[in-house]
């Protein structure tokens, strides 16, 4: 048995870490120069989307691996450049550097029979016996389609990386999501004008609820209550914290809370209640430098930054093989691919809480069903829980590419946990 691990990110370095302790022979391909994948500022990968001043917005204690703490004397919520040296100690700590091919891209991956041929840009062609997809789901900015052109200056979230060249201009951002929201704050230190585009709003979580981490509150039993209690208990947690958010001049969505992912900010409504930060509805229209919106207005911008999300992209697979269908693949558990054996996929997710715990609890799985220690389903059986769990989430979420892969953290981490022992 010989597995191929595409990437040495957050995901990818938690399954080269189960697989080396599994005994399962393996090799890592990384297109960058280090590990760290998202979290590596100055990766030259190509496809960083972090900016400079960027801190992680769930807490350490929930971010860090199950057998690797995050050392003490880091803050609640460290610094990317502490997450990196984190995940650089992690492969140090545990003695698999020198199974990461770094600076390798892997460009195709072809299946015969039961086996995965995978060419790399430098080693050409080589055989496995399983192929784990560790590749990151935020690198291919998406972006919105609006009427009309914009004449001023467009990038994507995904390019920002400092406030050089914002000084004194007027800012529109679409999106109300995490990074949306991180950058319209920073903005409002440099820029004449910032604006927030929404089309529905979100949920504002900050980070801390009675002076302690948010997503400590979140745990066990809570996460595991009804529904209604737990969007009870943590409006109720809002209310006496922070009040309403629209006394701010932040709308509520026109949906409960938990039924879409949370924006998780410390600043925004004091920002937004400041003047510093306006709130307005969806682009209608683009004209020049002037912006229509839905809501009648119109104003003019030099910038508009769209923070719109991404596109899930497999580019080393023939599109008649796996091709992502507006952000949905259809996986048994969110891991494993019912059509082909021994294909996974880690960290393609997006939890209410830290992916890192999750991938690392995947890869666990992973190395169950390699080592036939772990059973899975006939295929029907998980082509028939796809669909039930896609229904379900529909149900609870508006149709959104960015809930195709959501998930609750300690309930789908318990589900992992339970297959492993099927």
């Amino acid at each position: 048995m010989k597995a191929c691990i595409i990437g040495a990110g957050a995901s990818g370095i938690a399954a080269c870490k189960t697989l080396k302790e599994n005994n399962i022979d393996f090799d890592c391909y990384e297109k960058g120069s280090d590990v760290g994948g998202l979290w590596w500022f100055n990766n030259d990968n190509g496809q960083n989307s972090i900016y400079k001043s960027l801190c992680i917005n769930t807490s350490r204690q929930m971010m860090s691996y199950s057998d690797y703490p995050m050392p003490d004397d880091y803050p609640d919520y460290p610094h990317h450049s502490l997450i990196h040296q984190y995940f650089s100690n992690y492969v140090n700590h545990f003695g698999f550097r020198e199974n990461i091919h770094f600076k390798t891209t892997v460009t195709h991956i072809e299946k015969k029979g039961n086996t995965y041929y995978v060419t790399t840009d430098k080693e050409g062609t080589k055989e496995y016996d399983a192929v784990l997809v560790c590749n990151g789901h935020h690198w291919n900015p998406r972006f919105a389609n609006f009427e009309g052109t914009f004449d001023g200056k467009i990038l994507h979230a995904h390019d920002y990386k400092t406030l050089d060249g914002f000084e004194d201009k007027e800012v529109l951002i679409v999106g109300i999501g995490n990074s949306a929201v991180d950058i319209a704050c920073e903005l409002t230190t440099v820029a004449k004008k910032v604006v927030i585009s929404t089309r529905s709003g979100a949920y504002i979580i900050p980070k801390y609820l009675f002076g302690i981490p948010t997503d400590h509150i979140s745990k066990p039993p809570l996460a595991f209550a009804p529904l209604a209690l737990q969007r009870l208990a943590l409006q109720t947690a809002l209310q006496i914290n922070v009040g309403k958010q629209d006394k701010y001049g932040v709308p509520f969505p026109n949906r409960p809370i938990l039924t879409e992912h949370p924006t998780i900010s410390q600043d925004l409504l004091n920002k937004v209640g400041h003047g510093k930060i306006k709130i307005k509805s969806n682009i209608k229209k683009l004209n020049g430098k002037s912006v229509v919106f839905e809501d009648g207005t119109e104003e003019t911008f030099d910038v508009l930054i769209y923070c719109t999300g991404y596109n899930i992209t497999f580019p080393f697979f023939d599109k008649d093989f796996i091709n992502p269908n507006d952000n949905e693949v259809p996986l048994y558990h969110k891991v494993v691919h019912p059509e082909h054996e021994n294909l996974f996929f880690l960290g393609l997710i997006q939890p209410l809480g830290a992916i890192m715990p999750l991938s690392e609890v995947q890869a666990k799985w992973i190395a169950g069903i390699l080592t036939r220690k772990s059973k899975l389903p006939s295929k029907d059986k998980m082509l028939q829980t796809i669909k039930h769990d896609r229904d379900e989430m529909r149900k609870r979420y508006n149709n959104s590419a960015r809930h195709t892969v959501q998930v609750d953290f300690y309930p789908y981490k318990r589900l992992i946990e339970q297959a492993i022992k099927a």
